[in-house]
């Protein structure tokens, strides 16, 4: 038998087994993937990590094998217009560090980060099996039992979902979601471009909403470009030349002509929070506990907040000799986690209702705020603060860069 179970071998899974690996190594700890072994290696994304995961992934061993794959953002700005404005007047800008060398987000390539995260997992003897699914959950008083696709059947003390958006698992466990759609899309795509950035992060406010430039190494950009959703189809859909006029259009030209690079896909953005994070030995984590408008760029943290709350209340449960998949141990996690998902997810919900808005006594009205805020270095360093995550007093212990 198991103790802990983790259905889902992205990012945030294979950190959650790390993490309780790491800290109780007589643990039995295994992780279910469903898509084919080396899938991960055609991710041609990268995510934005900040400062308070960064310390986690140092906890885990891995940020030197990372780090030289991670583009710094040493400053941000932001800007409020219209794509035909002919000038973008920055209202807000942001210096990048919260501490001496220290920026406040790295931009991680998704590939090099699974790379160092299952290169741990197979160092602490954590056991991957790829292309299975869950297709049962049964929850007995002493552990959950979880059948697979290939017809095998696992038992373990704790299941724990990470298996996105669309959870099979969650929905397995009778757990119902809030859900609503923004009517938005997410294009997602890598540019390249002749001028170096100078680690510098943009987010262009259109009315259709916001327009993310993340810098990467090499001259190289992630785009995180919002739409309707029947534009984004139809740019995703187009040849190059027609998505590279518009690109242009929202992009500029102050780092010279631009290339894509690989694929560029849309994603529909919409608000999804499950209404519990725990059932009897089952917890959700990551995207399976939450998905949120990307705004804000704090989707995959939230998921390592996540992954360090509930590494630290299985540990310390099972070093006081108690059941880690009891629903009284779970509910700490819970309780330690649901507020501030519920927090970040009205955020991220206001603000895209904010920003994706021409109506002209709303923009008055925000570029003010901006501008007021830009003028206040002790606010500015409240927020960016808030970003990295390393002021946040109820952060789990891996995020403040300590063992569990």
């Amino acid at each position: 038998m198991l103790d802990m179970l983790v259905v889902g071998g992205g990012y945030v899974g294979l950190s959650a087994a790390v993490a309780v690996k790491q800290a109780a190594p007589h643990l039995k700890v295994s992780v279910v993937e469903a898509a084919p072994e080396h899938a991960w290696k055609n991710d041609t994304r990268a995510s934005a990590v900040i400062a308070a995961a960064v310390k986690m992934l140092e906890i885990f061993g891995i940020w030197d094998e990372i780090e030289p794959e991670a583009q710094p953002i040493t400053k941000m700005i932001v800007t409020d217009s219209r794509t035909s404005d002919p000038v973008r007047p920055v209202f807000l800008t942001f210096d990048g560090e919260v501490a001496e060398g220290r920026p406040f987000a790295h931009m991680i390539p998704n590939v090099a980060m699974v790379a160092a995260l299952r290169g741990a997992c197979e160092r602490l003897g954590i056991d991957i099996r790829h292309g299975l699914g869950a297709t049962e959950l049964k929850t007995e008083d002493s552990h959950a039992t979880v059948m697979l696709s290939d017809g095998s059947i696992l038992e373990s003390r704790l299941v724990v979902a990470c298996d996105g958006l669309r959870s099979k698992l969650r929905d397995l466990a009778g757990i119902r979601t809030v859900t609503w759609d923004y009517g938005q899309s997410g294009i997602v795509a890598t540019v390249e471009h002749e001028r170096p950035h100078d680690g510098c992060a943009e987010e262009h406010f259109l009315p259709a909403g916001p327009f993310a430039i993340l810098p990467l190494k090499n001259n190289r950009s992630s785009l995180v470009w919002t739409e309707r959703t029947h534009d984004a189809d139809r740019l995703v859909a187009a040849d190059e030349l027609v998505f590279e006029e518009e690109l242009e259009r929202r992009f500029g030209h102050k780092l010279g002509a631009l290339k894509v690079i690989g694929d560029k896909r849309a994603f529909p953005l919409g608000l999804t929070l499950a209404r519990a994070f725990v059932a009897p030995r089952f917890a959700l984590a990551g995207d399976a506990a939450h998905g949120i408008h990307p705004i804000s760029g704090q989707g995959l943290n939230l998921g390592f907040k996540d992954v360090a709350a509930l590494a630290e209340t299985v540990v310390e449960a099972d070093r006081l000799g108690l059941d880690i998949g009891s629903i009284n141990i779970l509910e700490r996690y819970q309780t330690w986690r649901r507020f501030d998902t519920f927090r970040m997810g009205v955020t991220t919900d206001v603000l895209n209702r904010l920003f994706s808005n021409d109506a002209m006594p709303i923009r008055v009205a925000r570029d003010v705020g901006l501008g007021i805020v830009d003028r206040l270095p002790r606010l500015k360093s409240f927020f960016i603060g808030q970003a990295a995550g390393t002021t946040a007093k109820d952060n789990p212990r891996l995020l403040t860069g300590q063992t569990i």
